[in-house]
Parts: C-alpha cells; sequence; structure tokens
C-alpha cells in the first residue's frame, strides 16, 4: 500500500512538472479550447444562444444606453484562447467597447496561420474595407480579414478566404453563429458607408497579460506574441488602435487618430515607432 501511494505521489509530482512545460501548457491549452468547442457545438445545434450572448432583439437600447451612435469608426479585437470577438465604437475621440461575442468556433491551435491548408485561424493586425465584405457568404455574411497581410507575406505566409462569418463550422475562420454575425454586420457596414474607408481588426492568442505570456514563455510563438502585446497595450494606454507597420519583418506602431480610417498594414519603418527590444 505504501509503495503504490509513493508511486501515485511521485506520478503526480511528474505531471505537474510536465505541465509546466511548454509542451504541458500547450496540452492544457489544448483541453480547454476543445472543451469550448464541444460545449459552443453542442449549445449551437441545440438551436441556443452561446453564453456571453448580448441581446440582440434590444441593439437600439444597448446603443442608446452608451450613447453610440451606428455610423461612428468601428475597431474589433480577437482573443481565440477565450473564443471572444469584442467590438469598439468610437465615441468623442475614443474607442468605448460596446459589445463582446462569443465565438462559436475557431479552428486550429494557439499560434499565426502558416500556409494555405494548414487549418489555422490567423493571428495579427488586419485592415478590412467594403470590399472585403460579402452578404452573400455560404455562411450567411462575411468578412475577409485580408490574410495574409504584409507581415505575413514577409514570412513566406500563404492562405486565402480567412474570414469572420456565420454559422459554427471553421477551417481557418472565426464562426460567429448568424444571428451575432448579422449585429456585427450591421454595425461595421454602417461604418463602412458613413465613416471609414477600413476598419482595425487586432487577433491575439489569449488576453494578452504579463502572466498569460510568461506562463508561455518556452513556446515557439513567444516572441511573435510579445511583438503582438506591444501593439495591445498602445490601444490599451489611450483607446485608439494605434497606426500598425511592418519593419524588418515585425510589427512596429505609431499613435493613432480616433476617427482616422484604418491604414493598410504595409513595409515601412518610421522613425519614432513602438517595438519590443
Amino acid at each position: 500500500m505504501r509503495a503504490l501511494l509513493s508511486i501515485l505521489i511521485l506520478t503526480l509530482i511528474g505531471v505537474g512538472i510536465y505541465l509546466m512545460t511548454p509542451q504541458g501548457r500547450q496540452l492544457l491549452d489544448r483541453v480547454q479550447i476543445n472543451m469550448q468547442r464541444a460545449e459552443n457545438k453542442t449549445l449551437h445545434n441545440a438551436g441556443k444562444s452561446l453564453p456571453g450572448t448580448p441581446d440582440l432583439a434590444r441593439l437600439g437600447e444597448r446603443l442608446a444606453a452608451q450613447g453610440i451612435t451606428s455610423g461612428a469608426p468601428v475597431f474589433i479585437r480577437i482573443f481565440k484562447l477565450e473564443s471572444e470577438l469584442e467590438l469598439w465604437v468610437e465615441k468623442e475621440g475614443r474607442y468605448v467597447k460596446f459589445a463582446t461575442y462569443p465565438i462559436c468556433l475557431w479552428s486550429g491551435r494557439l499560434g499565426p496561420k502558416l500556409r494555405e491548408g494548414d487549418r489555422q485561424a490567423p493571428e495579427g493586425f488586419y485592415t478590412v474595407s467594403a470590399e472585403q465584405l460579402n452578404p452573400n457568404s455560404r455562411w450567411h455574411r462575411s468578412f475577409n480579414l485580408g490574410f495574409p497581410n504584409a507581415f505575413d507575406q514577409a514570412h513566406g505566409r500563404s492562405g486565402s478566404f480567412l474570414m469572420v462569418h456565420g454559422g459554427c463550422l471553421s477551417i481557418g475562420c472565426y464562426a460567429m453563429t448568424d444571428a451575432v454575425v448579422d449585429e456585427i454586420w450591421g454595425l461595421v457596414t454602417a461604418a463602412l458607408n458613413t465613416s471609414q474607408e477600413r476598419f482595425a481588426v487586432q487577433v491575439f492568442p489569449f488576453r494578452m497579460t504579463e502572466r498569460n505570456l510568461k506562463a508561455r514563455s518556452g513556446d515557439r510563438w513567444a516572441s511573435f506574441w510579445a511583438d503582438l502585446k506591444t501593439g495591445h497595450d498602445l490601444f490599451e494606454q489611450n483607446r485608439v488602435p494605434p497606426t500598425v507597420s511592418v519593419c524588418k519583418g515585425r510589427y512596429v506602431y505609431e499613435q493613432g487618430i480616433a476617427t482616422a480610417t484604418a491604414p493598410l498594414i504595409e513595409e515601412r519603418c518610421p522613425a519614432d515607432v513602438a517595438t519590443n527590444p
């Protein structure tokens, strides 16, 4: 009995040590992701709303409650691990978070998309214009993120038709359910028709906290994620999406302007930019 107890203790210690390694952290992330996917699919197939879905029938009231006008500039952030999409709207020179929507399904693991057919949903900084919207998508409605952008191209990455769309199926996209994508669609099309030629979309692997980055410091994508965090934090400081460029294969950032159209992600090395060391 004592020998079995010793074996059990040693096994638990070994598991604990393994879970602290990069491979163990990846396993924990995959378990969390797969559990969320299973729950979302079950609810969607049963015709139920996903937890955290706003009251979509009260859109007008929700806009009025925050003093937000449909047609004002918009900005989107996506967080993979948490399966959440945030929609922000410009108000008095800053962006305010209007809604957080659950993502029904995204495919792949944490980390960027590398090649056509890898089923990875992209991470990084993108812009969307009216030409990238498809009201007659096979997935109800969709907008193309614009992958590969200048950063992706600089790293030889390939892929096409990486979307945010309706439904709850994904091969490299972010599927939002039809009802949710309808609300997002209405707000982004109003902005593109009224105040913006393009809006920015920032896609992150997880909530960009120091704790989350530290827990994954041994991951192959740790330095890439640290670069993404620089752009994330610049927005957090003043609630204005930064102007994003690509310099020597890395994302770099400049202070943005709240009411401005999101500039295309281009190869450019400004004199005064924010980067990681």
